[in-house]
């Protein structure tokens, strides 16, 4: 029998996205976000708040880099999520972590993930409901150490962070458990 739980943001797993951008004098700023997906073949959606830094430093320079978080950076990974840019302007720099400018986009890379995409602003969703921002992914970039033998990335080299919304935890990605498009093919049959 289901108990009743309330209100909870109850869809697992969340990506744990680090987003970067610069500000108008070209400096670094980072922030983790769970709220955002892939919406098209070459978009991605981010759930940010109007007003929030990275939103603004966006709204500046109208490009932007998504990193996927992982396990060996979880630490920093949290801290973007828990400092504010607005509040912090050392932000980016306590951590440590090094910036390269992409080469596709006017966008930093934080060297330290894995992967990354990069993108330019398409538009910004200001509605009474939601606050989002839509970009084009131009290019991938990953460390060889996350590649397979075929240049794909192993989700099980990454070791990418989930973001659990019902404890405020983080997960790492684990072992495949079967191949998409595939696994419920018996059922297609009469």
């Amino acid at each position: 029998m289901k108990k009743d739980l309330g209100l909870v943001q109850a869809v697992y797993p969340m990506p744990v996205l680090m987003v970067a951008a610069y500000d108008e004098n070209e400096k670094v700023n980072v922030m983790n976000v769970a709220w955002g997906q892939i919406c098209d073949e070459d978009k991605i959606i981010l759930f940010i708040g109007a007003g929030k830094r990275t939103w603004l430093n966006i709204q500046a320079s109208k490009a932007f880099t998504v990193a996927l978080a992982d396990e060996a950076h979880v630490d920093v990974a949290d801290f973007f999520g828990i400092a504010s840019g607005n509040r912090m302007a050392d932000k980016f720099e306590r951590t440590g972590y090094h910036a390269v400018k992409s080469d596709k986009v006017h966008a930093p890379i934080i060297e330290e993930f894995p992967v990354v995409m990069e993108c330019e602003l398409l538009e910004f969703l200001h509605t009474d409901h939601v606050d989002g921002i839509v970009g084009k992914i131009v290019n991938v970039k990953a460390e060889e150490a996350v590649l397979d033998e075929k240049g794909k990335v192993d989700v099980s080299k990454l070791h990418a962070l989930m973001f659990d919304q019902f404890r405020n935890g983080y997960y790492a990605t684990g072992a495949k458990v079967a191949q998409a498009w595939n696994a419920g093919a018996g059922l297609m049959k009469e």
